[in-house]
């Protein structure tokens, strides 16, 4: 199954994110099939870069969102 999650970035305590199309089985920092975006929570308020039609094209096409990008996905569209 392709998912759309995070993948952690950054420095030790510092964390940065990458919004990744990703299959189910691959690590949460390994392969991945495209990166559709960026989020940056250490920046007030966070800051949420994301290319809103490729992520509404995966969407339809079965990739499934995790809780987290489900989240961001619902705030970036705002």
């Amino acid at each position: 199954m392709v998912k759309i999650r995070l993948r952690r970035m950054g420095a030790k305590k510092a964390p940065f994110y990458r919004i990744v199309v990703a299959d189910s089985r691959a690590p949460r920092d390994g392969r991945f099939i495209e990166e559709i975006g960026t989020y940056n929570p250490q920046t007030s308020p966070s800051e949420i870069r994301l290319n809103m039609e490729r992520a509404d094209y995966w969407v339809k096409n079965g990739a499934q969102p995790t809780d987290t990008v489900k989240a961001l996905l619902k705030k970036a569209a705002q």
